[in-house]
């Protein structure tokens, strides 16, 4: 079987994930079970699977729906870090970056510009300086150019959208992008295809305890209400800001206590910003650091770094926060934005961490560092940390849950590429020579190839088994129609919203947050699962009522407003 194979998340091998899990015992646990997936559970179960363990990993929404899937895009060593004096956190960060694009995930993370504006001579040797520490930091494994001084003239030719009045060039420097969301599901498949047992949609409902041992969990199908106990000899908790409930229900002493800061990003068309072709624009703010970075057609703005008091299910941009990021980005633009450039708006939290003994309410200084802790024995909790971490976070939880395991087996995830990545190369030479057959040309076949990587021959093969899946969404142009069938059949979708909002981008991607490509896409997945007429409505009616709470949140003032319109709205149907 092929990994396209081995690795496919559909509704049958969810079905065949869950009975593996059930079929575990006292006397034959699963090595690691990992609750939450997001970028953290996603990557230590794939950490897990390289060492040869047993692993089970379940998310009680579908995979990356929280923050993960709500980030700024980008994988980068946090230059702002370095006004911190944190140099490990950006040396680590910037080793696991490079690794990224050079040989895990080259098909996934690509490199980028950055224009960071200067006003005066004395701003430009103070940042100067630190880029130039930033880039000194890359010594030896460096996979992105040096940086350079951008003068007046060079800036009017390179981003000419920035504002000559307000800045008098810039330092040109690299970081990359990526899709978060993608990214999680692909690290997902990855540990599957090793062996790993993955279901969405699946909640933990209490933790299974031999006298004060966490020895597993029950479990709840939420799709059909099963119930089922899995064991295993070490439980890891990835709960990001959910972490203080999990370790609430496991009956936690002690335990990691994970703040919720949010952030909002906007997007907007690519000819509002006039700039040469994948760079973009990083600059500071009194509350965070503000990117403009090139995604596809148009520009990601953002962020804000507000505390989110509100329930951690509903993190929802308002007016004010649009108004801010807006006011911001026009500090440096030569042509203002106003809200009618606004396309699409998504708001994530921040899991900003406080290790705390829950009990005695202490405090500590809050960092974005993460941490391990054994919240319970048998259960070890990890929060904090950035994305491009990732690989090393989970290398730490893991080494962390085995401790004291004779010859324990150590993590091969720096030689083991992320599914998709494994023959990228061969495959853009591929693909390159097949576009004109399928009607593909350059920018779509860019794009593909960044969202597929090697398992692009997936999608080639089902255009060749049905033509008209070459063709484009009507109302979603941007992609094909294979696309969907193929996330129905290989990734994991089992509701509208999925594929609407994490396997594609369209909530914030078009102006109507993809409701009007909702019909098409539910009639397909509707022949690829198996919906009847009223579950594809209810799909349809459910993702556009979501929608709807959404864009009305966008027009109040303060967080309990916004939070309040969603608090009983759901992007799937009511089971």
């Amino acid at each position: 079987m092929s990994s396209s194979a081995r690795s496919a998340l559909n509704p049958t091998s969810r079905a065949a994930h869950l009975e593996k899990l059930a079929a575990t015992s006292a006397n034959n646990p699963l090595d690691i079970f990992i609750v939450g997936g997001g970028v953290n559970g996603a990557g230590a179960a794939f950490d897990a699977a390289t060492r040869g363990l047993s692993v089970g990993i379940v998310e009680m929404n579908d995979w990356a729906s929280g923050t993960s899937s709500r980030s700024s895009k980008l994988m980068h060593g946090g230059l702002r870090y370095l006004q911190m004096l944190d140099f490990t956190l950006v040396a680590e960060a910037l080793r696991e970056r490079d690794l990224l694009i050079s040989k895990t995930a080259p098909h996934l993370v690509k490199p980028i510009s950055f224009m960071f504006p200067m006003k005066n001579v004395f701003e430009r040797g103070f940042i100067g300086s630190g880029i130039a520490l930033y880039d000194a930091m890359q010594i030896g494994h460096r996979e992105v150019p040096i940086h350079k001084h951008i003068f007046s003239k060079g800036l009017a030719k390179d981003f000419a959208g920035l504002d000559p009045e307000k800045n008098s060039g810039a330092i040109e420097f690299y970081d990359s992008r990526m899709d978060d969301a993608r990214f999680v599901a692909m690290l997902v498949r990855s540990a599957v295809n090793l062996g790993a047992a993955a279901a969405n949609y699946t909640k933990v409902t209490s933790y299974l305890k031999d006298g004060d041992r966490v020895v597993g969990a029950a479990i709840t199908d939420l799709e059909t209400g099963n119930e089922y106990e899995v064991h295993a000899r070490e439980v890891i908790l990835a709960g990001g800001v959910w972490t203080g409930e999990e370790q609430d229900r496991a009956g936690a002493d002690s335990g990691l206590q994970v703040l919720a800061s949010k952030g909002i990003h906007i997007t907007v068309p690519r000819e509002a910003i006039e700039a040469k072709d994948n760079t973009g624009i990083i600059t500071q703010t009194e509350k965070s650091v503000l990117f403009i970075i090139p995604w596809d057609e148009y520009w990601l703005i953002g962020t804000t770094d507000t505390p989110w008091k509100e329930d951690v299910s509903v993190p929802t941009a308002t007016s004010s926060d649009i108004d801010y990021v807006l006011e911001k980005a026009n500090d440096v633009l030569r042509r203002p934005l106003t809200r009618e450039d606004v396309i699409g708006v998504y708001a994530g939290l921040r899991p900003l961490l406080q290790p705390v003994k829950k009990s005695d309410g202490a405090s500590t200084k809050v960092s974005r560092e993460h941490t391990v802790m054994e919240v319970e024995p048998g259960l070890s909790a990890i929060a904090g940390g950035k994305y491009t971490t990732y690989r090393v976070m989970a290398e730490d939880v893991v080494d962390f849950a085995l401790r004291g395991t004779p010859d324990a087996p150590k993590t091969k995830t720096r030689d083991i590429p992320v599914i998709g990545g494994a023959g990228y190369e061969e495959m853009r030479v591929r693909a390159t020579a097949l576009a004109g057959k399928y009607g593909i040309d350059e920018v779509r076949l860019e794009r593909l190839l960044f969202r597929y990587g090697s398992l692009l021959e997936d999608l080639f093969a089902l255009m060749d088994e049905n033509p008209e899946l070459a063709e484009p969404l009507t109302d979603a142009p941007r992609y094909l129609r294979a696309e969907i069938v193929y996330a129905a059949r290989s990734e994991g979708v089992l509701h509208l919203a999925d594929a609407l909002m994490r396997r594609t981008r369209l909530d914030y991607e078009t102006r109507d947050r993809g409701v009007s490509a909702a019909r098409e896409v539910a009639e397909i997945l509707a022949g690829e699962l198996g919906w009847d007429e009223v579950r594809r409505e209810a799909e349809i009616e459910a993702y556009s009522t979501f929608i709807a709470a959404r864009l009305e949140a966008e027009h109040t003032t303060s967080d309990a407003e916004a939070a309040a319109l969603l608090e009983n709205v759901r992007e799937i149907p009511a089971r």
